[in-house]
């Protein structure tokens, strides 16, 4: 197996970045804590007798801030947790011990790139409109693959263009963001995807002037089927290259007790073999 890999990587592989940079005044949901970075040490603040000087750096966020990962005590409906723990004893202690980002494995897998607004035709979904199963279906064809278990879905609204465009555009507070609804979710948990993704702030649909007020996708998703979410993803440079399928690459910081965890995912595609192979 080490060797297959090796020679694999020798052919060459890209590797593109679902990640975003990280900065103060950043779009990201308004239900949590802003990011925030700061140098207590700079340069010159203090030197060495040998000329040597170091610069650091203290930064303080929500960990559903940017590009992140949902774990299971994220979410709770009805009191109860993923695997019908409760979700209020679950949190004694100030740490989710059971479900916490801390217990999410680093991922490894086949992700499906599923362009919506590809496949749709558009550069980006409209405002507020909902992602359905049979549009996850049209793109999974586009893609020329299936989503099957395991894998991670990685849905493209094209929404993720509206990041730079500042908080506003992108919390799409008052019209409202395209996502995948419940429809969409259940079929995703039919197909027991590992984990899910999106280009917006939620995953899932907002709708116009309401906010996060209600989040049925996370439900189905995180509380119902044990599937993990991940936000805030770049997806326009993969499904730019027309990538369907890739080695999807994650792993969360090991925050014990914490309900999600900033990430930065890798979409790793292997060079076309040599004609004749």
């Amino acid at each position: 197996m080490t060797d297959a890999l090796l020679a694999a990587l020798a052919q060459g592989v890209t590797v593109y970045d679902l990640g975003r940079e990280m900065f103060v005044g950043m779009p990201q949901s308004p239900n949590h804590p802003a990011y925030w970075h700061t140098l207590p040490r700079r340069h010159g603040d203090m030197v060495r007798a040998d000329g040597g000087s170091a610069a650091n750096d203290m930064i303080v966020t929500g960990t559903h801030v940017g590009t992140h990962i949902d774990a299971l005590a994220h979410v709770s409906h009805d009191g109860r947790l993923f695997g019908g723990a409760d979700a209020r004893a679950a949190g004694v202690g100030g740490k989710y011990l059971e479900l916490g980002v801390h217990t999410v494995a680093p991922m490894v897998c086949r992700g499906v790139v599923l362009d919506v607004a590809g496949a749709l035709g558009l550069e980006c979904c409209e405002p507020g409109y909902e992602i359905t199963p049979a549009d996850l279906a049209l793109a999974g064809r586009a893609a020329g693959t299936e989503v099957g278990p395991g894998d991670v879905a990685l849905v493209r609204s094209g929404w993720g263009r509206r990041f730079a465009e500042g908080p506003a555009a992108y919390a799409g507070v008052e019209r409202g963001v395209p996502g995948v609804g419940e429809a969409g979710a259940r079929w995703l948990a039919e197909r027991r995807v590992r984990a899910a993704g999106a280009d917006t702030i939620a995953f899932e649909r907002l709708a116009p002037g309401e906010g996060h007020a209600v989040l049925p996708a996370h439900r189905v998703l995180l509380v119902e089927a044990g599937i993990y979410i991940v936000e805030a993803l770049d997806l326009e440079a993969v499904a730019a290259a027309g990538v369907g399928a890739c080695t999807f690459v994650l792993s969360a910081l090991k925050l014990r007790g914490a309900t999600g965890s900033p990430v930065r995912p890798l979409a790793v595609v292997g060079a076309p073999l040599p004609e004749g192979r």
